[in-house]
């Protein structure tokens, strides 16, 4: 299926809370957007991998994407080379997504780094006429393809991003996505292990952070977004 959207997340829900608002807002306008997960979450200290499975189908549907997919890569020891690059490389070549969005270049989680390089090395390998990859979906040889941006949300840290989406009207939809997470987020309820995003105080921030990037461009929420290069207008007028 082309997609014009492809998120990527090192594990589920990283991507509902990095970029959910932004994926409801270009869903409601039309666009086709997909989700892959590198990993299943199985090192999470809260949950099940089979739980996890189960909270990401659920939170897929409150978003509304036309697929989401997991690659089964190992949490927590997957690696950025040549085995993970092209196996990343068949989906991008499957979906030819327009836009491709990934974890945030630096992190608390050493996964989440990891997996911002080895999608961004993969969206650029897979533009190489030389590679040569099948995919069980296609018939015969993939053809190249090299989504035209990369861009990575903001995690755990507090990065500088180099561009905010306005996604008024969109955070309740991202946190019912979010809190589809049962398991991993605030419940005065579990009897599981505390865990840095366990907290009120975490669930609280994602709120917080919205409001703020909100309120630097002039609206009320915002999810912001560092880039690769630099992002290209065709007037000034497309800034306003």
């Amino acid at each position: 299926m082309k997609l014009d959207i492809l998120a990527i997340g090192s594990h589920p829900d990283d991507v509902e809370l990095g970029c959910g608002a932004t994926l409801a807002k270009e869903i409601a306008r039309g666009k086709k957007v997909g989700i892959i997960d590198l990993t299943r979450g199985e090192l999470g200290t809260r949950g099940t991998a089979e739980i996890r499975d189960e909270e990401a189908t659920a939170a897929a549907e409150i978003l509304g994407v036309s697929l989401r997919s997991n690659m089964e890569f190992a949490d927590g020891f997957f690696v950025n080379d040549r085995t993970h690059q092209l196996e990343l490389i068949k989906m991008i070549r499957l979906h030819r997504p327009e836009i491709v969005i990934c974890n945030a270049i630096e992190d608390r989680h050493i996964d989440h780094a990891k997996g911002s390089k080895l999608v961004s090395d993969a969206c650029f390998l897979s533009g190489l006429l030389k590679i040569d990859t099948k995919h069980e979906d296609v018939d015969g040889w993939q053809e190249p393809w090299r989504p035209k941006a990369v861009y990575h949300y903001i995690q755990w840290k507090d990065l500088e991003p180099d561009v905010v989406v306005d996604v008024t009207g969109f955070m309740d939809q991202k946190m019912k996505a979010v809190l589809a997470y049962k398991t991993q987020f605030y419940d005065p309820k579990s009897k599981e292990p505390e865990t840095p995003i366990s907290s009120k105080n975490f669930t609280d921030s994602v709120y917080y952070r919205a409001r703020n990037l909100g309120r630097l461009i002039g609206k009320e929420h915002g999810e912001g977004f560092t880039v690769e290069r630099y992002p290209a207008v065709d007037s000034l007028f497309d800034l306003l």
